[in-house]
């Protein structure tokens, strides 16, 4: 059995799945084929990594792959032996998350980040921005262009943020601001950037890796 890394202070989670043609990007399946789909998300998650690779040569942090689908064996055979990972468990996205931050904080960190898979400009840059934010906020946020986030990040868990979310929908980040006000919470924004969920947001992910 392989020894997972220690969680560091500034702790980075990707939310990904283990990349089975018929149960990954499935709004994709119409345009790319159940397989198509499938190796789109294989991609997409080896392109994340490779920021993410970029920014653990800059600051001390810790990486963990919460994962669905698959299983401990197949996610280090694909994404390597020198991450954390952790299976997303069951419920909706925010009882994952919430999940994963309970966990993170829980084992000593001190600033955890959430990001996905689906969102290409997701760069070293901007996860260096967002560590640097929870310097001074409570929380901090990459508002997606379709009304949802490709990231959060927090030093503390407020649990509210979690609960009572239409997950999926254009409202993910106006309700999530709203509880922010309602906790007093200082918030810092990331730019807003596009997610790939649709057939008619592929070239967003052709023009990043074939241009």
């Amino acid at each position: 059995m392989v020894k997972s890394p220690k969680i560091a202070k500034q702790h980075l989670i990707i939310f990904t799945r283990y990349p089975e043609p018929g149960l990954t990007k499935t709004r994709l399946i119409p345009a790319l084929g159940a397989g198509g789909a499938a190796n789109l998300q294989r991609q997409m998650t080896e392109y994340t990594l490779s920021k993410v690779r970029e920014l653990q040569k800059a600051i001390a942090i810790s990486v963990e792959v919460r994962f669905s689908g698959g299983d401990l064996e197949l996610m280090q055979n694909w994404l390597g032996t020198d991450l954390i990972y952790q299976s997303q468990g069951e419920g909706d996205l925010g009882k994952r998350m919430t999940r994963s931050l309970l966990d993170a904080f829980d084992a000593g960190a001190r600033q955890a980040v959430i990001i996905g898979t689906d969102c290409p400009s997701v760069n070293a840059q901007i996860l260096t921005q967002a560590f640097a934010e929870l310097q001074q906020c409570d929380i901090v946020l990459g508002p997606a262009i379709d009304g949802g986030y490709y990231l959060i990040g927090l030093q503390r868990l407020f649990l509210e943020l979690f609960v009572d979310i239409d997950w999926g929908t254009c409202q993910v980040l106006q309700q999530t601001v709203a509880i922010c006000h309602q906790l007093n919470l200082s918030v810092a924004y990331l730019p807003s950037l596009a997610d790939v969920d649709r057939p008619e947001d592929l070239s967003i992910w052709e023009q990043i890796f074939v241009g």
